[in-house]
């Protein structure tokens, strides 16, 4: 991944309803992803609505996320988690299933899922990542989020 945070996006329609699915899990990295992510939307989307549900680990994200995109009602869903690589192959099967299960939600509903179930070697990584300024993710989600709902509407539109 770039060590450069995407360029705000300018908001075409900001009445819009944007969801965030964390894990309790990791707690302290995983609040900095949701805090970050909540900053820049209320920048770039300052008449959205947030809304965040907690759930207890990153294997749970899933199943809240498909229940959130069946309603219908979010212009996109940015799904929150760390991950921290233990001794055993645990973490990397748990990150490959939720991303896939991630995937196929947003594709069989056609709603914009933004993946920041993110996987790290040791927590200077996630420090970095999630409660840092420089290369924060939650921002990167936030940003992205609003710019696949611009293009979701547009095409909706049409």
């Amino acid at each position: 991944m770039t060590k450069e945070s995407p360029r705000r996006p300018r908001v075409v329609v900001s009445e819009r309803t944007f969801a965030i699915v964390a894990s309790q899990f990791n707690p302290r990295y995983v609040q900095g992803l949701i805090d970050h992510a909540e900053r820049e939307l209320g920048a770039v989307a300052p008449h959205a609505t947030i809304l965040v549900h907690r759930v207890p680990g990153a294997f749970e994200i899933p199943v809240v996320v498909k229940a959130l995109a069946s309603q219908g009602k979010a212009a996109a869903i940015i799904a929150c988690g760390v991950i921290l690589q233990g001794e055993t192959s645990h973490a990397q099967n748990l990150s490959r299933s939720v991303t896939d299960a991630l995937q196929r939600i947003a594709v069989d509903h056609a709603v914009p899922i933004i993946n920041v179930v993110l996987s790290f070697d040791n927590e200077s990584q996630a420090r970095e990542r999630c409660l840092e300024n420089k290369i924060n993710r939650g921002t990167e989600a936030a940003r992205a989020a609003v710019k696949i709902a611009n293009v979701m509407s547009k095409l909706r539109k049409s």
